[in-house]
């Protein structure tokens, strides 16, 4: 029986992702691709020797390839995908820079607290308010975000959804952010 793939609630749920990257393998970034978020990227984490990254919801983007091009050199990206993690980690096998991890980005308990100075959410937040139990979900995902970033680190998160998302991941509990909307970006 064929799984109905047309409403959104299916972007938070593993087997959606799985048959879509099984069926469509060309490189897709969400929102915008790297060069078009390169000046935001780079104020708030320019490319250093030590600077770690993790892509959270990273897909079959290309978004993470272009960072190392610019400079970075440790950029970890995960999904929930096994399909999308072991293409990715096929199409760049040389490339040490880039590490495809499978993990759900609820559970991150392989990292170390404070392991990352950025974490890039590109559209996994939106996709997991779109599901059951989303409130619960993004809540599980925004505090393992805060626990994987260093104390002085930056989440930039790119959201078609940012008037849903601020309340939930306590923006208002912070002295120094910057939120950033986009619109008809897709």
């Amino acid at each position: 029986m064929a799984r109905e793939t047309s409403s959104t609630q299916s972007y938070s749920e593993k087997w959606y992702w799985d048959d879509r990257y099984t069926n469509e393998s060309d490189s897709f970034d969400w929102y915008q691709n790297y060069s078009s978020l390169s000046p935001l990227i780079n104020l708030y984490l320019p490319p250093h020797p030590t600077h770690r990254s993790l892509v959270i919801g990273c897909g079959n983007s290309a978004f993470s390839e272009g960072m190392v091009d610019a400079g970075y050199e440790d950029v970890v990206n995960i999904d929930i995908s096994s399909v999308v993690i072991d293409a990715m980690n096929k199409k760049h096998s040389d490339r040490p820079q880039l590490k495809y991890l499978k993990m759900d980005v609820r559970d991150m308990k392989a990292f170390e607290d404070a392991s990352f100075d950025a974490v890039i959410d590109k559209g996994t937040l939106d996709s997991i308010l779109c599901g059951s139990n989303s409130r619960q979900h993004s809540t599980q995902m925004i505090e393992e975000v805060w626990r994987v970033l260093k104390d002085k680190g930056v989440y930039i998160l790119l959201s078609a959804r940012l008037h849903m998302e601020l309340p939930i991941i306590g923006f208002g509990c912070l002295k120094n952010h910057h939120a950033l909307g986009l619109q008809n970006s897709m």
